[in-house]
């Protein structure tokens, strides 16, 4: 059975939108402006020869700075599929209240 949406946001841990996270790599804290459910292409399936598709879930960051307003600045994207741990890798979610951004 193929994993549905919820499952990938439930084992991924992902945060949910208006949340802030910080790159591990870097330190920079960025909200979450969006998040949709997506289809991310696959290795082909052996038995037919077509295309595979999995779950995925789609995340849109704003790259927090203070005195700038939200969605001016720097956005980037990425998708999360059940098989990847790049959000674990790369993300920790921030939990305490950002006074004055």
């Amino acid at each position: 059975m193929q994993p549905s949406h919820d499952e990938v946001i439930r084992q991924k841990n992902l945060p949910t939108v208006g949340q802030t996270v910080r790159s591990k790599k870097y330190g920079t804290l960025w909200r979450v402006m969006e998040k949709r459910e997506a289809w991310q292409e696959t290795a082909d399936d052996m038995s037919t020869g077509g295309p595979r598709l999995t779950p995925a879930i789609y995340l849109c960051y704003w790259r927090i700075k203070k005195g700038v307003l939200p969605g001016i600045g720097k956005m980037m994207g990425y998708a999360y599929t059940i098989h990847d741990t790049t959000f674990k890798t790369n993300w920790e979610i921030v939990e305490e209240k950002l006074e004055g951004i």
